[in-house]
């Protein structure tokens, strides 16, 4: 990955360039950065000219959540993910529901300290299922996660990227490769969106997602939180809808989920729950087989159904699982359709609880 030197922890994905600057190869920003200055990220810095990843080892918290949270509803239900992330986000979007962290310029938010053999060792002793690099993005940390994510392996445990997908062709098969499962968060189908809101670009995403469709055995789902006024028309929908059939297939399960007013865009309203079920349609209408609503308590919008025969699958009523009707790991009790996606015998008994956890 990197090495550790008295400056830090020297990162992945950079080339110098002329005066003492580094281009940053990681993300489509592609930050070219005198001495000490920082990337848009905040967390990569051209120190004593080297990139330094000034978060590897360093934390924001760490906590034992339901799979579900992710969200990710075809990922071993009901079972429990260590959760966790740093600072910074290489994004700067204005109804960002995690800015604390992400947009954090505090180093004193970093709390915990933990190296990546300690992690896996912790989720080994909980008895947690996966890990997951989530609440600010882990491409921007994308050294540590990787690390992380060999330690896991190493012991038996998955793990789970929650990322924008903002990425490099150059980096992009190196993180995705180390991971079981990611939830993508495509924010919109309009660069318009991207460039006003998100300060990025819409392309990279879509790539991303091509990509893990056709170049990886990752399993993968999409969320886009729905913002009245910005992203949930019915064209846009619509077109989202069709090139997610087309290109990435019927079975990626696609979770449209509420906004609340936050950070910059406190003056937006809540997201309606009419309109997360007329986006639930409008997919469903599309041909997409597993697409659900989230933020709102919405048990027929929260359950996976069989994409053939209609046969209720997985009850879930927030983060609780109710009935279950799959055989064989995977296949609808009814008509013995395959169900998409990575299951055990038996779903999970975590169940909705948060726990924070310390790692010593």
């Amino acid at each position: 990955m990197g090495d550790a030197n008295p400056k830090g922890y020297i990162g992945r994905y950079w080339k110098k360039q002329e005066a003492g600057r580094l281009l940053c190869e990681l993300c489509p920003r592609y930050c070219s950065l005198q001495e000490g200055q920082r990337g848009f990220c905040f967390v990569r810095q051209n120190i004593g000219g080297e990139m330094i990843l000034t978060t590897y080892g360093r934390s924001s918290g760490f906590c034992i959540d339901p799979i579900e949270k992710k969200p990710l509803h075809h990922f071993y239900p009901g079972t429990s993910v260590l959760s966790f992330g740093t600072a910074g986000c290489n994004l700067g979007c204005k109804f960002c529901q995690n800015w604390h962290i992400s947009k954090s310029r505090e180093w004193d938010r970093l709390t915990d300290e933990a190296s990546p053999e300690a992690i896996a060792r912790c989720a080994k002793e909980t008895n947690c299922k996966s890990v997951a690099f989530t609440y600010n993005d882990p491409v921007i940390f994308a050294e540590y996660a990787m690390d992380i994510a060999d330690a896991c392996h190493a012991l038996g445990i998955k793990t789970v990227a929650v990322t924008a997908g903002y990425i490099t062709d150059k980096a992009r098969a190196d993180f995705l490769g180390k991971m079981d499962a990611a939830n993508v968060d495509l924010k919109a189908f309009s660069d318009d969106f991207y460039r006003k809101i998100s300060s990025g670009a819409l392309q990279p995403v879509l790539d991303t997602l091509v990509y893990l469709k056709r170049e990886t055995k990752v399993w993968f789902e999409i969320t886009t939180l729905l913002i009245p006024g910005e992203n949930d028309s019915d064209h846009e929908l619509h077109a989202m809808s069709e090139w997610i059939a087309e290109d990435l297939g019927m079975e990626v399960p696609l979770h449209f989920s509420a906004f609340h007013p936050d950070f910059q865009m406190t003056d937006h309203p809540a997201t309606p729950p009419a309109t997360l079920k007329r986006a639930r349609d409008i997919a469903i209408s599309k041909g997409l087989k597993h697409v659900y609503t989230g933020n709102v308590h919405d048990p027929q919008g929260g359950s996976t159904y069989c994409g053939t025969c209609g046969q209720l699958l997985i009850e879930r009523d927030w983060y609780e699982l109710g009935a279950y009707h799959l055989k064989n790991k995977n296949q609808c009790r009814q008509c013995g359709a395959v169900c998409a996606g990575e299951f055990d015998e038996c779903p999970g008994i975590w169940g909705s609880k948060r726990m924070p956890v310390r790692i010593n």
